[in-house]
């Protein structure tokens, strides 16, 4: 695995979003999106799949923020401008609402419903005496609260943002939770008194940390503030206030992503529920919608393409808006079209059964807690099948469902666990996965040993091409990637074979094109019934006349858990038999390697094997697996290596 160790220098492109919404100035009425017509268009009878496309191959670029302020921004009534801006410069809240009487006595002013639910099985751990993240138990009374602990991340993010209070609110009535709530919540108190005054702050004080759990804190307030220890109500109101002073300040200046978003709204949702509070509120909703913008693309997206970020922001949105609920207070139209547009790109990741795709690093997030978010968010709406920035293609045919990640890595200021996956794919048949990924190292250090984190991260671990065992992106520590895959361009379409309508996508990149001379480009055609899946990965010179020699590569098919692989006797297919009796035929059929040569007779030295591999599910469980590999040299000058998955039956 290679690795480099410089960054790459991105330059964030602001972009004009009025043709992604229609603004209504009507006091009660919400902005409708602007649903263009989809890139997915009928094409004439063509007589063969290399026929003409429908539109040009374009670029992805995921660093297109959508400018969201430009189009929706805050109904302000007359001086709201000049309170949020006396806040901001540091004139106290109490003194902009009522400025000739004392400040009113620290309170939460309204009781939160929120839709949102939590881990039920989390919380009956917590209330047995130790939190569950992904799957391993740690006892309460072993675990250092204080900010500068070594913890496992999934712990660390539990415990410093409070997120096990949703858990633990799931999990029985709340009488019977309070008890553990004050426990818990009392031993942080007094590992993490007030926030810090000096450089050092550790995992409490990050941003997104301390955003969630100031967020937490209003929404569970019950469990946490009507409890039978006294002494606990009057420091937890006085941590609410003080985390909400240091957000005011640190959300400005944190970095762009879900920790900004994560900020501003626990700085809003103080603003409503906390007295004196317009002005706080005035001023996180303007912060809110700056970084709701700098979130996500024009397509809803977010710009890390990383899965549970999406649905932790379609959460913290939905706790957000309850807060308003909670108070009457009329919900900005930003926030509400915000919400709306990042759904239809979580469905496009969901597999036939219900969960979701293993994507940057995220395991398999399981069908009930999806269905449960997307329920609790009310939003009714179908899955983006062709994203402009999103970059994961779906394609539906039959029970057959195929994701294709057609989109350039995350940009390094919106990475969060990057992994070299340009142009892998998955497919399920129903409820069976057939082709996945690994996936898994966002979750490492819990079942998933962190030793083994980065190899999880790298292009080997994704169903997809690699050359001499190089990353097409390099992965570096602590989430980050450096040079590879820059420019991805993708072409869809509608084409027609022997009758039969397929959607046909070709996409390339060039993170091979430095070291190697070489692009990649991957077709991937799937049947409008599902049957057939065909691909066609192609290596082209990047110059006319290429380099000279050879290079290994390996095209790596990772399989579903439970699936059987029977290699053929010819050492060209090989059967695969899902956990639920589904049968599908692999095949090669025609690969070149040969000098000068593309499309031509398949190679002696190629071989089709069958390797070991792992899948994580939602729960960061690892489960043992196989790989279908077709392997060998190929020339410098380019090859073409083509493959066929067939349903039988």
């Amino acid at each position: 695995m290679e690795t480099l160790f410089d960054d790459r220098s991105f330059e964030a492109k602001g972009t004009d979003a009025k043709d992604a919404f229609e603004q209504n100035d009507g006091a009660a009425d919400r902005p409708a999106l602007a649903l263009g017509p989809g890139r997915e268009s009928q094409s004439q009878d063509h007589p063969s799949a290399d026929a003409r496309p429908a539109f040009p191959a374009e670029p992805i670029d995921n660093s297109r923020a959508l400018a969201l302020s430009d189009v929706i921004a805050p109904r302000q009534r007359p001086g709201e401008a000049l309170i949020r801006l006396a806040y901001r410069i540091g004139v106290p809240g109490h003194t902009l609402v009522a400025p000739f009487r004392r400040p009113a006595a620290m309170r939460v002013l309204a009781t939160v419903e929120s839709p949102t639910t939590g881990s039920r099985a989390a919380g009956i751990a917590l209330r047995a005496g130790h939190f569950l993240v992904h799957g391993v138990k740690q006892p309460i009374g072993q675990l250092d609260f204080d900010s500068s602990a070594r913890l496992s991340p999934g712990i660390e993010r539990a415990v410093h943002s409070f997120s096990w209070l949703a858990d633990l609110a799931a999990s029985a009535p709340r009488e019977d939770c309070t008890a553990i709530a004050e426990r818990i919540t009392g031993r942080w108190l007094d590992a993490n008194p007030s926030p810090p005054k000096g450089g050092a702050k550790g995992a409490a004080w990050d941003v997104e940390n301390a955003g969630m759990r100031l967020l937490a804190w209003l929404v569970h307030a019950p469990l946490v503030l009507t409890g039978q220890t006294p002494d606990l109500k009057p420091r937890l109101l006085d941590a609410i206030e003080e985390t909400a002073s240091w957000l005011d300040r640190k959300a400005l200046r944190s970095g762009a992503g879900l920790g900004q978003v994560a900020g501003w709204a626990a700085v809003t949702a103080a603003g409503l529920l906390l007295p004196d509070g317009k002005p706080r509120r005035l001023y996180g909703e303007a912060g809110l919608v700056r970084a709701l913008g700098d979130l996500v693309a024009e397509d809803g997206g977010a710009l890390s393409r990383c899965p549970s970020a999406q649905m932790d922001a379609i959460q913290v949105l939905t706790d957000l808006i309850a807060c308003y609920e909670a108070v009457s207070c009329a919900v900005p139209d930003a926030i509400l079209v915000m919400r709306e547009l990042l759904v239809p790109p979580l469905l496009a990741l969901r597999h036939g059964d219900g969960a979701l795709g293993n994507w940057q690093g995220q395991g398999a997030i399981p069908a009930d807690r999806v269905s449960a978010l997307i329920a609790a968010s009310g939003v009714r709406t179908r899955p983006l099948n062709d994203p402009q920035h999103w970059g994961y293609q779906r394609i539906r045919g039959g029970q057959t469902t195929v994701q294709f990640d057609a989109g350039p890595p995350p940009r390094a200021r919106h990475t969060r666990c990057g992994c070299a996956s340009t142009l892998a794919f998955e497919m399920s048949d129903g409820p069976s996965r057939v082709i996945v990924n690994c996936g898994g190292a966002a979750l490492a250090g819990g079942q998933v040993p962190a030793r083994i984190g980065q190899a999880l991260r790298a292009t080997a671990a994704h169903s997809t091409l690699v050359l001499d065992d190089a990353n097409s992106t390099a992965v570096l520590l602590h989430g980050k990637l450096g040079r590879g895959a820059e420019l991805v361009e993708v072409e869809r379409r509608i084409i027609h074979q022997n009758g039969r309508e397929a959607t046909r996508i070709e996409a390339s990149h060039d993170g091979y094109s430095a070291r190697f001379g070489l692009t990649h480009s991957r077709i991937l055609t799937l049947r409008s019934d599902g049957s057939e899946l065909s691909g066609d990965d192609i290596l082209l010179p990047v110059k006319r006349s290429g380099k000279r020699g050879m290079v290994g590569f390996a095209i790596r098919f990772h399989l579903g858990r439970g699936v059987e692989a029977h290699l053929s006797q010819d050492g060209r297919g090989a059967s695969l038999l899902t956990p639920d009796g589904r049968l599908w035929q692999f095949r090669l059929r025609g690969q070149s390697g040969e000098e000068g040569a593309v499309g031509g007779a398949a190679g002696a030295d190629v071989k089709l094997t069958c390797e070991d591999s792992l899948w994580v599910d939602g729960e960061g469980r690892p489960h043992a697996a196989e790989q279908l590999v077709i392997e060998g040299l190929t020339s410098r000058g380019g090859g073409q290596f083509s493959w066929l998955l067939k349903k039988m039956g």
